[in-house]
């Protein structure tokens, strides 16, 4: 029979699988009451958990995401930050922030999207964000991409030490938006221009066929075939005008 304890951490790693329905739940932010994924309908959303505010590598990743939050726009996604402090510490933070960090050449930044107050980690414990290994007051740093129907896509997970890597966040959202568009697949290291895999073969006649063809594909196996997918149309099919 199961503890308390274990009860309680069983609930605090609780997490959506990729596929699932994204949780729902109202929150106060920054930027006002959200209602999640209401408000958010029709739209890619990345939400991101934090240890704590005012710390080192928190900050240096708030004031690259706020660089960033114009690209994230134009792909038709937003940004959606979390820690379990409260709105008057993510005032202050955010605050200090555009008033006296500077990163990476950035700043004078600030940070426009909005960061969920979570005192009671409501939402943390909803998305499996607190890792009682790693530390049972703070949320590690989560990273959920959710889709215009308000499915997770993806899950990257970093240990409190570790701050993320926004090229690589960035490039998985367009790569999951291309697969979509041009129903393919993207290989390892994909960036847009690059090949893009196309599903294998679901019969000996196909995959023959696909060996034997001098079309756009290019197999190096039944199981293994690509084909070229142009820059400029990826980006414009994807990315907002």
């Amino acid at each position: 029979m199961e503890t308390i304890q274990e009860q309680e951490q069983e609930q605090s790693t609780a997490m959506p699988r990729i596929g699932d329905e994204a949780p729902k739940f109202k929150a106060v932010t920054t930027q006002g009451d959200i209602n999640f994924l209401d408000d958010y309908a029709g739209k890619w959303v990345i939400l991101f958990s934090h240890p704590a505010d005012f710390t080192p590598v928190c900050t240096s990743e708030f004031i690259t995401f706020a660089h960033l939050e114009n690209k994230f726009e134009k792909a038709n996604c937003k940004l959606v930050g979390l820690s379990i402090d409260g709105l008057y510490s993510h005032i202050a933070w955010l605050r200090t922030i555009k008033e006296k960090i500077e990163f990476n050449g950035m700043k004078n930044v600030e940070v426009k999207f909005p960061l969920i107050e979570d005192i009671t980690m409501e939402v943390a414990k909803k998305y499996g964000m607190v890792q009682p290994n790693e530390s049972k007051t703070q949320a590690v740093r989560a990273v959920f991409f959710i889709d215009p129907n308000g499915i997770v896509r993806a899950i990257i997970y970093y240990p409190l030490s570790l701050g993320r890597n926004f090229d690589e966040i960035y490039r998985a959202l367009l790569a999951m938006q291309t697969a979509d568009a041009f129903d393919v697949a993207t290989p390892a290291d994909w960036n847009p221009g690059d090949d893009v895999i196309v599903s294998p073969a679901g019969s000996c006649g196909v995959a023959e066929e696909r060996m034997t063809s001098t079309d756009e594909l290019d197999c190096k196996d039944w199981f293994f075939c690509t084909k070229k997918l142009d820059k400029d149309e990826v980006l414009s099919t994807i990315l907002k005008k």
